[in-house]
């Protein structure tokens, strides 16, 4: 891989939707500015309940006979699938903290965001996309370390909850596989130019010296249940101070996240990513105001729990003396080719860690004889960089990483990784990484742009037939 090509400047990705977290929908606030609208047509019976309040009132949720809503290009939406979408959403906006809409208007949202997905899916379906096995075994695992789990105690769960174990594989394979027509259609394909960071930047001189260019936060969430008494809350508040004194004593911050956190942002090391302060919740940004880059803030409380927050980036304007956390690492890079595919590309890395994990193998050495880019001679070293300066895909999962923690083989747009984080430090803020922070953002915000106007292109040209409720 030519190093050039990796250190492209993409800075975020869009996550994987919710089907990747342990029974999660995702929120439907992103539906709006996904240009999304409900479509006012559908009518659906008045539904009982959710599933989860009748649960918790210790009564099965009523069984219904089940029919078709909608056909998008000859597929079903069945009222079952509408329902059970709808479920999960409500749990996502009651764990997040968020007010549910009116039920009816949650209902239009949830389909609307189910026809579009589906018209996406038929896409790379029909786009030669392919996802494999130890892609989707690689998924499920994620699900589990997300949530703290093994993955036999993650299919327990799934059952417990009515949700079919092959169903939620099939459902994963569809979000990878939409996931990948994205990179390849949206994300590649977006470009800034230094022209656009220039202006930028000049249209920054003019603001206050108070106006935040960009904040990137990371998060520890301690969640609190919904009905929690207070001695349950004052026992949870207490394990958040426990967790705030370990990070200020020195303790890994992105480590801690991937241990402690309840949080979807566990696995990127608890960071959220960097944006303008105005798209964080003002709770946060309250919290963190008077901090640098590098400090602690918390426990602040939300709907969801108490928050433990670390400042990674801030940068305002005048404020030369910002500074950034900057990370070296290593990796070796198999190219993916007629002779090599991804599942043997992954089952062979997956074998260099478990020599490596288990002292029978040194990872530089392994670089070096097997490494497919420019630093193979270096042992893997990819020097000291600043965020922003990897592909998404892969910026993800080396954030996720404690010093000297090796990840899971993962798969990007150049091959498969193995990853290792060697140290973190922070720097000052140089003109170069004002730079790719500005690209990074504009990046963020045309690549939303752009997967805005692609699914809209997408849902517009579907054939969507709404279907009336039997009498």
């Amino acid at each position: 891989m030519n190093n050039d090509r990796f250190f492209t400047g993409f800075f975020s990705a869009r996550p994987l939707a919710a089907s990747l977290m342990l029974l999660l929908a995702l929120p439907m606030s992103g539906l709006q500015a996904q240009g999304l609208k409900p479509s006012g047509m559908l009518r659906l019976p008045d539904a009982p309940a959710s599933a989860a309040a009748a649960g918790r009132r210790g009564a099965a949720p009523q069984r219904q006979a089940d029919f078709i809503v909608a056909v998008v290009n000859s597929e079903p939406i069945t009222n079952n699938e509408v329902r059970a979408k709808l479920v999960r959403t409500e749990l996502l906006l009651q764990q997040q903290g968020g007010a549910l809409p009116p039920r009816g208007e949650l209902v239009r949202e949830v389909l609307e965001r189910m026809i579009s997905d589906k018209a996406q899916l038929q896409m790379a379906q029909t786009s030669g996309a392919k996802v494999d096995d130890n892609a989707i075994e690689g998924a499920v695992e994620t699900v589990a370390r997300q949530n703290q789990i093994t993955v036999d105690e993650l299919r327990r769960r799934l059952k417990a909850d009515g949700i079919d174990y092959n169903q939620f594989r099939s459902e994963m394979r569809d979000e990878l596989l939409v996931r990948r027509l994205r990179q390849r259609e949206v994300e590649a394909k977006v470009t800034v130019s230094e022209q656009e960071i220039d202006q930028f930047m000049r249209d920054q001189e003019g603001k206050t010296e108070g106006s935040a260019l960009a904040l990137n936060l990371a998060e520890i969430l301690v969640a609190v249940p919904e009905n929690a008494n207070p001695e349950q809350v004052a026992a949870l508040q207490a394990k958040a101070l426990q967790v705030l004194e370990r990070a200020r004593s020195g303790s890994d911050f992105a480590a801690l996240a991937n241990e402690v956190s309840a949080s979807a942002t566990r696995s990127n090391g608890g960071q959220m990513g960097l944006r303008n302060a105005d798209r964080y919740p003002p709770l946060f940004v309250q919290a963190t105001q008077n901090l640098r880059a590098g400090g602690l803030a918390g426990p602040v409380r939300s709907g969801a729990g108490f928050h433990i927050l670390k400042v990674v980036e801030k940068r305002q304007a005048g404020a030369a003396d910002a500074v950034i956390t900057q990370t070296r690492a290593r990796h070796i890079l198999l190219r993916l080719s007629p002779q090599l595919t991804e599942t043997a590309a992954i089952e062979k890395l997956a074998g260099f860690k478990k020599r490596i994990v288990a002292g029978q193998a040194d990872f530089a050495l392994l670089a070096r004889e097997n490494s497919q880019d420019g630093s193979a001679k270096e042992g893997g070293d990819l020097g000291w960089v600043s965020p922003g300066a990897f592909v998404p895909e892969f910026e993800k999962v080396m954030n996720g990483l404690g010093p000297n923690q090796i990840s899971d083989p993962l798969v990007s747009r150049f091959g498969v990784h193995l990853v290792q984080v060697m140290e973190r430090r922070e720097a000052p803020i140089s003109p170069r990484d004002q730079r790719e922070m500005v690209r990074g953002l504009l990046r963020e915000k045309k690549q939303n742009e752009a997967y805005l106007l692609w699914a809209q292109d997408i849902r517009g040209r579907a054939y969507v037939e709404f279907r009336e409720p039997p009498q």
